[in-house]
């Protein structure tokens, strides 16, 4: 570390979230929800509070962890129609680590071949259930932070020479914020365990991980400018949260409104014999393409009501 530098411990760029947004809109919808509905979104709710508790687990081991390095918190990132949702973007002296936070209920085990099974208690019953793996999620961040950042490479040198550094110098982490969970990674691949820890490892992992690395630190300046690059790359996640609930909202009144309406068309009646009438559109003349209701027994009927 320099003698005139200024990052001399964790320095916060970015420390707000959309989970609050999220929790603020599903609070919202909840006052007007049906009865039938009010269980599914206090759900959400109880697992957006439980998301936001582990992303503030990981906030306390970073601000409290003495390591000089630039946090931007909650990045959402766009490129050529695909986009991600970074937790955390951590940028030291020697790396820059993504990190997925994940505040799991229950016991986790990572198997031989990388799938995650997750054990939850109900009683004297136990219940076992595989996870989408958090690996695969945070592979795919990382490819389109690599897809973003050599888009900017002027040159085929520069780019050939950032695609050979890019694995040593961006690092996956998983971070598991629930201090109740059991992780049982003992039969993991070396690869996938150690991209797996708990939330009070983090500060230390990333110490280790600096330290083992033999190669040059990058200076205050290079830390800084990368942290402004993916600053400025941020956009607000346009995604409303409570969307899949306003269509289970909406869906009766529609079909109370078709039901109404087949209903209505039901009850109509030919002036002229009192037979159904049938909704028909003119063909002909000059009300072609209106519709009308006439009569079942046409021709037998010729009787009308038009649609005004």
């Amino acid at each position: 570390m320099g003698l005139f530098d200024k990052i001399r411990g964790p320095v916060f760029w970015k420390e707000s979230s959309t989970a609050t947004v999220q929790l603020e809109q599903l609070q919202k919808l909840l006052e007007t929800a049906t009865e039938e509905l009010r269980p599914k979104i206090e759900q959400e709710i109880k697992m957006v509070q439980a998301g936001i508790h582990g992303e503030n687990q990981i906030l306390f081991e970073l601000k409290n962890s003495h390591i000089p390095m630039i946090v931007l918190h909650d990045l959402f990132l766009e490129h050529e129609g695909l986009s991600a949702q970074i937790d955390y973007l951590i940028i030291t002296r020697k790396h820059i680590f993504v990190v997925e936070s994940k505040n799991l209920i229950g016991n986790i085990e990572i198997n031989s071949s990388g799938d995650f099974i997750r054990t939850i208690q109900w009683g004297k019953k136990f219940q076992k259930e595989g996870l989408y793996s958090p690996i695969t999620q945070n592979k795919r961040h990382l490819e389109l932070i690599r897809a973003i950042r050599r888009d900017e490479k002027s040159n085929f040198v520069a780019r050939a020479l950032f695609d050979r550094s890019f694995d040593e110098t961006y690092r996956s982490i998983v971070v598991l914020a629930n201090p109740k969970t059991y992780l049982n990674a003992r039969f993991a691949r070396k690869e996938i365990k150690q991209q797996v820890i708990r939330a009070d490892q983090l500060s230390e992992y990333i110490r280790k991980t600096d330290a083992e690395d033999s190669s040059g630190v990058i200076s205050e300046q290079v830390m800084m400018e990368l942290a402004q690059f993916f600053l400025d790359r941020h956009k607000e996640n346009p995604r409303d949260y409570t969307e899949r609930f306003q269509c289970i909202l909406k869906q009766p009144e529609a079909e109370e409104e078709n039901g109404e309406k087949a209903k209505q068309e039901e009850q109509i009646r030919c002036p002229r014999c009192g037979a159904p009438m049938v909704k028909r559109t003119a063909k002909k003349g000059e009300n072609a393409g209106q519709e009308f209701y006439g009569c079942s027994r046409f021709p037998q009927c010729r009787g009308i009501i038009n649609i005004v």
